[in-house]
This record gives C-alpha cells, sequence and structure tokens, in this order.
C-alpha cells in the first residue's frame, strides 16, 4: 500500500487517527505500538495464525458467484463468504489475531467491546480456545435484539456486562471497556473490534481483516470492477479493499446505515453527515452537534449504529479513494429478503445494506462486482421476521 492511504510513524492517516489517550493508557498503548508489527509479522506468529485461520475458521472462505442475483442485474456478482468463517462473521480474523498477540505480551485477561455480537461472540471464542478470562461489553439495548448472540457468549463462558449509560450500544460499550482498560491496565488486553480507537488498533485490526481481499485477489480471475462493503467502524470493508487501495480502476464502496434517512435525527451515516473530531481516542469524522456533543446514532443493525468511523476510512472518504454512500434500514430489509430468496444465503443486517446499494447503481454488462457478505443473518431473524413482507 502506498504511504497516502496507510498509517504513518505518528499514526495518522493524513488528519485522522493518533491516540488521544489518558495517562494511565498510555503503558498499554506504547507496549502496543512498539511491539505490534515485530510481533505479528514474525514467521513463528504467522505460522500459528495461518494454521488456525485455515484448520479453524475455514479460511479461505469462498468467492461464491451469484448466479441468479447475477441474472437479475445484468452483470457478474461475486460474494465473499465470511457468513461462513466460524463464528459466523469476518470478527473471528481479527480476534484471533489479538489474542495470539495478548498471550505473547502475557496477559491473562481479555476485554472487547459488541454492538451485534459478532465480535463478542469471536472473542469469547478466541478466548475458550485459549484458555484466557473474557469479559464483554454490550449494550443493554443490543443485549436485548442480539439475544441469540448473547446466548452463545455465555455458553463460550464469556462475562457479559450490560451497559445502561447514554443510548446504550455500542459507543456506549466501548466507553465502558476503556474505563475497564483504564483500571486494569497490567493483566488486561482490550480487543477492540474495529477499524477505531487509538493507534496503533487501526492498522494492526486492518492488517488481521486483509486477509479477505488478499483471498479476493486469489479467487477472481482479473480485477473486480467494483467491491462493495458496509461499514459502521469499517473492519470488514478495510479488509475487503486493502489490496485494493492502489488499483485506481477498481472502484471501492463503503456503504452506512441512513437509518430512517439522513434527512432524519434516526441515522448513523458518520460521513455523510458528520464533521472532525475525537472519538475514542482517535482523530476521525463523527456524528457531533456544533458543541462537539456526540448526536446518538440509529441503524436498524446493532453493528452499524456507531457515532464515528475508522479513522483509515475517514482520510480514504477525504481523499476520494472509496465513495461512500448510505442504504435505510428499509433498503437493507428489502435487500435481506431478495438474497434469502434467490440465492438461499440470510446474510446479517449489516451485509444487506452492501447488497441494498446494488438497487442505486448504474450497472453495465462488463461489471464485476464483488459484496463482502461480513456476517450470517442468523442472529437479525427476530428483526427480520417481524417486518416480512
Amino acid at each position: 500500500m502506498e504511504q497516502k492511504y496507510s498509517v504513518n510513524q505518528e499514526g495518522f492517516y493524513g488528519e485522522f487517527g493518533g491516540a488521544f489517550i489518558p495517562e494511565m493508557l498510555h503503558p498499554n498503548v506504547e507496549e502496543l505500538k512498539n511491539s505490534y508489527l515485530e510481533i505479528i509479522q514474525s514467521s513463528e506468529f504467522q505460522k500459528e495464525l495461518n494454521q488456525l485461520l485455515q484448520d479453524y475458521v475455514g479460511r479461505p472462505t469462498p468467492l461464491y458467484f451469484a448466479k441468479r442475483l447475477s441474472q437479475h442485474y445484468g452483470a457478474e456478482i461475486y460474494l465473499k463468504r465470511e457468513d461462513l468463517c466460524h463464528t459466523g462473521a469476518h470478527k473471528i480474523n481479527n480476534a484471533l489475531g489479538q489474542i495470539l498477540l495478548a498471550k505473547k505480551l502475557n496477559k491473562t485477561r481479555i476485554i472487547a467491546e459488541t454492538g451485534a455480537g459478532q465480535h463478542g461472540v469471536a472473542t469469547a471464542t478466541a478466548c475458550a480456545l485459549m484458555g484466557i478470562k473474557c469479559c464483554i461489553f454490550m449494550g443493554a439495548k443490543d443485549i436485548e435484539r442480539q439475544a441469540p448472540n448473547v446466548a452463545r457468549m455465555k455458553m463460550l463462558g464469556a462475562e457479559i456486562i450490560p451497559v445502561h449509560s447514554g443510548s446504550k450500544t455500542l459507543k456506549d460499550a466501548t466507553n465502558e471497556a476503556i474505563r475497564d482498560w483504564i483500571n486494569n491496565p497490567v493483566d488486561t488486553h482490550y480487543i477492540i473490534g474495529s477499524v477505531v480507537g487509538p493507534h496503533p488498533y487501526p492498522d494492526m485490526v486492518a492488517r488481521f481483516q486483509a486477509i479477505i481481499s488478499k483471498e479476493i485477489k486469489q479467487q477472481i480471475e482479473g480485477d473486480p470492477t467494483h467491491i462493495i462493503a458496509c461499514i459502521g467502524g469499517g473492519s470488514n470493508a478495510i479488509g475487503a479493499f486493502y489490496h485494493y487501495l492502489d488499483e485506481q480502476d477498481v472502484q471501492l464502496i463503503g456503504v452506512e446505515a441512513a437509518g430512517l434517512g439522513i434527512d432524519t435525527h434516526q441515522t448513523a451515516a458518520t460521513l455523510a453527515l458528520g464533521t472532525q473530531g475525537i472519538i475514542h481516542a482517535c482523530m476521525t469524522t463523527l456524528l457531533q452537534n456544533i458543541d462537539g456533543q456526540i448526536i446518538e446514532p440509529y441503524s436498524i443493525s446493532a453493528g452499524l449504529d456507531y457515532p464515528g468511523v475508522g479513522p483509515q476510512h475517514a482520510h480514504l472518504h477525504q481523499t476520494k479513494r472509496v465513495l461512500y454512500e448510505s442504504v435505510t434500514d428499509k433498503e437493507a430489509l428489502k435487500a435481506a429478503y431478495f438474497l434469502s430468496r434467490t440465492e438461499g444465503i440470510i446474510p446479517a443486517l449489516e451485509s444487506s445494506h452492501a447488497l441494498a446499494y446494488l438497487d442505486k447503481m448504474d450497472i453495465k454488462p462488463t461489471d464485476k462486482i464483488v459484496i463482502n457478505l461480513s456476517g450470517r443473518g442468523d442472529k437479525d431473524l427476530e428483526t427480520l421476521i417481524k417486518t416480512l413482507p
């Protein structure tokens, strides 16, 4: 990747990034910053991680030619099947990478935040595999709407800590996880689930998720014309885009959650409506009012219900390398039903936002479109069934 799209020595992507952290967290973040590249690039680490990705996660995930979807839209459409990963989403790629890193740093306790629950399940799974204590912070609202994933985390032995502050969603769970890390700096590693937070997290998570685009390159004949992925914090999107950032002929599209519409107050379309500021210890684009107070986001999908975005995405938006668009709840639901009944694949509501963007495109017969199907829809069945057409 050229320097213009990747992180610099100071931990910034252009104007975005950095580590705006309290003094108490300085030793933790410095330890990570000074050691993560050496550890994760070592042949021993890579061998262990790649073995787990193959034998435990089930990688490589298929790049599936969606025949009926392709016929409907009049182009070649492929689905990168991250929903087939063990635990049902791309989150396991990063959770395993970070837990191996935590072990190398002699950490004995893991904390994580989760919204849709997929990162929580992935972290709980990795902790069970490695025999490490696991605490998951989750907004009370998300605990209600993501009950199947809460049950999975409990089954895996994780402690679920409900968060009742703010909107009781992902932002608030992240706040509480950071507070816990401040109070337990020596023995605890915080596994952030997206490309957000203080440097080196955005770069580290991106590197673990880059396996997605690495595989796409190996699996597709020639280059795709478009790669589409949903974006909340943005880890599945960065993973799908990573190895194509320098290939200007490939149109990269990140799809945000418009909620009830970007002209309403019920939305999570950060890049469409946000301004520059600091959230969760990094400079990025976020939803905030004129006084700098965070505006509560809204999306039908818990994994996209976040008022910020990863700093690399903020930079890719500013430099116009990636096109960021938004899709409403209604459009995402329609896409979820359509894929289910066209290809026999029930997508997560998050991934459904990426699928819904097909209806907004001017598609040509020569187009070769890859959609990152970041997760499966089991966790969203209650919501999907309530709104069945």
